[in-house]
């Protein structure tokens, strides 16, 4: 049919076989339609922000419960292989923290919050010597994965690479945040540490973005 209707690109289309999602309800019943699915995960996400005494005040609340909930079902239905059938929980796939698509979504929002605090001041002053610390070589190490993740990815049509590259890059940034102070750091080392989060943040964004989720900057 796409042949018919004129796209070049039609005979490059592959057919990749995907599961069965399994327990998967919404307020309406058993019978689940992706409106429901998609009102249900804003409704929820807004629920969750509104509970969460760390989430900031946001321009649109609506639309960032959005973007973070598609998230959150997006990385749930593409960790495992595509074929694999298993089982929803939306207690699960709404966790803020684990293997989830919220903590990918708070990991961006927070990282992009570093940069707008310490951007100006540290940007044009770093050394990557400095980065000499355990942590640091983790991360960096990670990053240099990135293109043979892809690659693997484009090979088998398997999404899970990335979901999963993208979730241990999240937890090294969540110990590294932790240990790698920038405020009160010499010049050098701060702005070293900042270009590293900066690097996690782009990695980060562009990694959701092929998986079709539009990164947060605040939440």
């Amino acid at each position: 049919m796409l042949k018919i209707m004129g796209y070049d690109w039609a005979e490059r289309c592959q057919h990749v076989p995907f599961g069965v999602v399994q327990g998967m309800k919404t307020r309406r019943g058993d019978v689940t339609f992706l409106e429901d699915v998609l009102n249900e995960i804003q409704l929820r996400m807004l629920q969750n922000m509104a509970s969460i005494k760390t989430t900031k005040e946001l321009k649109n609340p609506q639309e960032t419960a959005e973007r973070v909930g598609l998230a959150a079902l997006i990385i749930q239905d593409f960790k495992g292989l595509l074929l694999s059938d298993y089982k929803f929980s939306w207690d699960r796939v709404f966790q803020s923290r684990g293997d989830t698509g919220v903590f990918l979504q708070y990991t961006h929002a927070r990282l992009h919050s570093l940069e707008e605090t310490f951007g100006c001041g540290y940007l044009n002053d770093f050394n990557t010597a400095c980065l000499q610390e355990p942590q640091s070589v983790s991360i960096l190490q990670h990053l240099l994965r990135f293109d043979e993740v892809l690659y693997k990815s484009s090979q088998d049509f398997q999404p899970r690479h990335i979901v999963s590259y993208l979730l241990t890059l999240s937890h090294l940034a969540a110990v590294a945040h932790k240990t790698l102070q920038i405020k009160d750091s010499p010049p050098e080392v701060a702005g070293a540490r900042l270009h590293l989060f900066k690097a996690v943040r782009s990695v980060l964004a562009n990694g959701m973005k092929l998986l079709g989720i539009t990164p947060v900057c605040r939440m």
